[in-house]
């Protein structure tokens, strides 16, 4: 007696994982359109709004290297050269911890302040506005099936890299 094994997926799995995967692009596509714009509009990468973003949440104004690392996930030299661009545009400056000289500060500067009054609210914000109006269960699924196509499509390691774009020259 011969045993058949269909090897191949049934029509209906291959379905859900190209719908999967169309909604996958279409988050993509919108992120890439909307980095393109802030880039065009104000000189800004969305990483580097990102991170202005965030230091405007803090208090004082103000954030570590260490934090930018980890809210991005990005490494080390990436955030440097993040805070480099955003330095000599005047929108953020380096302060030494007072008492320890080995920590220091990346601050929001008032002009930096002032871009992100004028910065749209991008894709970013206006997704996690959604997200935050859903119930902690949904939240919770998102994440998970998020986890899980990280996990099984083996990306786990990888660093959520500022460039959008490839044809974005810097971050």
């Amino acid at each position: 007696m011969a045993i058949f094994v269909d090897f191949y997926p049934s029509n209906h799995t291959r379905m859900d994982s190209i719908e999967i995967l169309v909604s996958i692009r279409k988050i993509v596509r919108s992120l890439n359109l909307e980095s393109k714009s802030i880039q065009k509009d104000f000189g800004l990468s969305i990483t580097q709004l990102l991170c202005l973003s965030h230091l405007e949440q803090n208090e004082a104004y103000k954030g570590t290297h260490k934090q930018l690392m980890a809210l991005l996930s990005l490494n080390s030299s990436t955030v440097t050269g993040i805070i480099n661009r955003l330095e000599r545009k005047g929108y953020v400056a380096r302060l030494p911890k007072t008492g320890d000289k080995r920590v220091t500060y990346i601050t929001l500067t008032a002009a930096g302040l002032k871009l992100l009054e004028k910065t749209p609210n991008v894709l970013h914000d206006r997704l996690a506005k959604k997200l935050e109006a859903l119930s902690v269960e949904d939240r919770e699924m998102i994440k998970k099936s998020m986890d899980i196509i990280v996990s099984a499509m083996q990306i786990k390691h990888v660093e959520a890299s500022p460039l959008l774009i490839s044809e974005e020259p810097s971050a």
